[in-house]
């Protein structure tokens, strides 16, 4: 039986990976430093992060896959400091622990248009690792995704926040024209797709992990309100006037909504590529089947790293 370790694995996409090796016959070791903080219902073997111990946690491992980032950079009150930088030397650690251990195959979680000269950290990092990983001379697989949606509103935080502010706002409103696009992929087509990488004998592959619907950020409030029978209206505002209606509700939910970067990054058109995408499970149809539900409570962001 092989075995492959998953970062994040009682996280988010990590648990469905993790399901997915489970029923193709995989021995799962999960990666994590959440042991005790969230529950570990498979019952994965469970071993920290490489960074975080001087154990070889990666002994004996034929396939890691890793989903570990930060969605950005925090260092408020009532939270552990976290940072795209660390993520970043984190993730090389990561890297080189598998180099050592003699690990197989690595299939790594990066982004849509990853860019070594951006000014934005996510997407310059993103490119930042998907080097290191190349340099390492490692066998891989490059997984870029855009938006992850999952079985439950409370998994899909843009997605179900975007859903809760029609359900409280009298309006909402889009950066600039809101033309930008948004490709996402269920997080079930990418575990499967994570999956088939681990097994693949490619020696350096990338692969574009998007869904097979694509909306305009301006269209994807239409859908929603369409889906949940609400009316409001849709506002073009400047960059800089929606990032302060952003910070306030943020302090009003406790979360941090959308950053400066994000917007950036969104208006972009960073979240899509050309071309179509991977997925199977279609979000127009996922929207329909969760209409009652999309948006009766926040999902924070900060609130799943406590």
């Amino acid at each position: 039986m092989k075995t492959i370790a998953i970062t994040g694995v009682l996280g988010y996409s990590g648990r469905y990976i993790a399901a997915e090796a489970k029923r193709r016959g995989w021995r799962v070791v999960g990666l994590t430093n959440s042991a005790g903080r969230l529950p570990n219902e498979a019952g994965y073997e469970l071993r920290p992060m490489p960074w975080s111990t001087q154990e070889d946690v990666l002994a004996g491992m034929d396939v890691l896959v890793n989903t570990y980032w930060v969605r950005f950079s925090y260092s408020g009150a009532g939270h552990a400091a976290f940072s795209h930088d660390e993520a970043v030397q984190n993730t090389k650690r990561l890297f080189d622990a598998a180099k050592r251990a003699g690990v197989k195959r690595v299939v790594h979680t990066s982004i849509t248009h990853p860019d070594a000269a951006s000014e934005l950290p996510y997407f310059r990092g993103k490119a930042e690792l998907e080097a290191a990983l190349a340099a390492s001379g490692i066998p891989h697989s490059i997984l870029r995704p855009a938006i992850l949606f999952g079985d439950t509103p409370a998994e899909s935080i843009l997605i179900n926040n975007m859903a809760w502010s029609l359900r409280h706002l009298p309006a909402v409103a889009t950066f600039g024209r809101g033309q930008y696009r948004m490709q996402p992929i269920h997080v079930q087509d990418y575990a499967e797709l994570a999956m088939d990488e681990a097994e693949s004998a490619g020696l350096h592959r990338v692969v574009a992990a998007v869904g097979v619907e694509v909306y305009t950020f301006r269209d994807m409030w239409k859908q929603l309100a369409r889906s949940m029978k609400l009316w409001r209206p849709v506002l073009p505002v400047p960059a800089g006037v929606g990032y302060l209606a952003a910070r306030v509700l943020g302090a009003l939910v406790g979360d941090v909504v959308l950053t400066r970067d994000e917007i950036a990054g969104l208006s972009q058109d960073r979240l899509a590529v050309t071309g179509a995408g991977v997925g199977k499970r279609r979000l127009s149809d996922w929207v329909q089947r969760h209409a009652s539900t999309l948006g009766r409570q926040y999902a924070s962001e900060l609130a799943r790293r406590k």
